[in-house]
């Protein structure tokens, strides 16, 4: 699409608007948006018929759940993915490595959400796929994206060198910029890993796919923040895809990369129009179709951008969220005694009497604050 506009600049200046991310991203935002609008009401009616009972609810969380949410059908991440996808194939540049493989990771990871979501719904039961395989999808997913994003990286730092596979190889081995991970309020490459570099992004994409997944157990509770740490991220792309921006701020530099912008545009107004139907009460819950792809996007564009830890920062109520899971089962594993009344931890704040409302809304605050401190790490240098 992009280059059938660009041969028509000579007849007028406006075909020119496409060849700029920015205006492309608001193209992109703006279409997801009215897309999962008209889709997802329709969509929602479908799915209620052949759902039935909708997601199975836990017997074992905040009792109230048995009343107000029995019977909501699940899957409802298709109202972001498909309108998603369209968008950013419509005006995103699909010459463009890093644009496939965060695709790959959001299509791949929301593919799996999908067959775990049917599994819940066929047999209404909480427990979908099991958690080794979901994992070992995962893994393999999470692998391909990010070696074919590493391969991006080394062909455009390596422009006269040999672009052959012991070429990438011992690029990996030698230990380039490719493999290292930038660090906040430091200066151009922060920490060398080598090879394991591919290691460590393989579970920063498939950590953060689960930690939003995790996040994903109220009504507006997850969407709102992804879509905070997305426009945040549009941002960083931006800046590291631009010469100029970050070579100013002294962020690390990735030719190609500003493109991913699109991207998250096309998930914010997707988003939008998901959040319309997932608002308290809501009439449709995005499953592990949209918590896994989401997370797993964000994870992947923050590969992209080497701004790995800088998410971790940016999608603070995440992490959060993930570390009360794991802080609750350590501590019971050991002592037999419980952390939080229930994890994760918005959870425990219903257990100790907070309305759903309450949670959901001071949640998107403290997103807000965790966003405001990871766009502090790119100037504070």
């Amino acid at each position: 699409m992009l280059e059938l506009l660009g041969q028509h600049t000579d007849v007028s200046q406006f075909f020119n608007l496409f060849n700029y991310i920015t205006f492309r991203t608001g193209g992109a935002m703006f279409t997801a948006m009215i897309f999962a609008f008209a889709f997802g009401g329709p969509f929602i009616v479908w799915l209620r018929k052949k759902q039935g009972k909708g997601q199975p609810i836990r017997e074992d969380g905040p009792q109230g759940h048995l009343l107000t949410k029995k019977g909501t059908p699940t899957m409802g991440g298709l109202i972001i993915l498909i309108p998603l996808t369209v968008s950013s194939l419509l005006w995103s540049d699909l010459e463009n490595p890093y644009v496939w493989a965060v695709l790959i990771v959001t299509l791949g990871f929301g593919a799996i959400g999908f067959v775990d979501d049917f599994a819940k719904v066929t047999k209404q039961h909480h427990g979908g796929l099991s958690a080794r395989l979901r994992l070992f999808f995962e893994f393999t997913i999470a692998l391909v994206a990010c070696v074919a994003m590493l391969a991006a990286e080394w062909v455009a730092t390596t422009p006269n060198g040999p672009h052959d596979i012991m070429g990438f190889v011992n690029a990996l081995m030698a230990g380039q910029s490719i493999t290292a991970v930038a660090l906040p309020f430091l200066d151009g490459w922060g920490l060398q890993l080598w090879a394991g570099y591919i290691l460590f992004t393989m579970f920063v994409i498939t950590g953060f796919g689960n930690a939003v997944n995790l996040t994903d157990g109220l009504d507006g509770l997850a969407i709102v923040p992804v879509m905070i740490a997305g426009g945040t991220f549009g941002v960083i792309c931006y800046l590291v895809g631009r010469v100029d921006y970050s070579l100013y701020l002294g962020i690390p530099h990735v030719a190609g990369v500003g493109e991913l912008s699109t991207i998250l545009g096309a998930l914010l107004g997707a988003s939008l129009g998901f959040l319309w139907y997932n608002a308290p009460p809501a009439r449709v819950f995005m499953g592990d179709t949209g918590s896994l792809a989401l997370g797993g996007l964000l994870g992947a564009v923050a590969v992209a951008t080497k701004h790995e830890i800088v998410l971790a920062i940016v999608g603070g109520l995440f992490v959060l969220e993930t570390l009360s899971v794991m802080l609750q089962v350590a501590v019971f594993k050991r002592t037999g005694k419980r952390v939080f009344l229930m994890a994760p931890i918005h959870h425990h704040f219903e257990k100790l009497g907070w309305q759903e409302p309450t949670i959901v809304i001071r949640f998107w605050i403290i997103s807000v604050i965790f966003a405001l401190a990871g766009l502090a790490t790119l100037k504070l240098r």
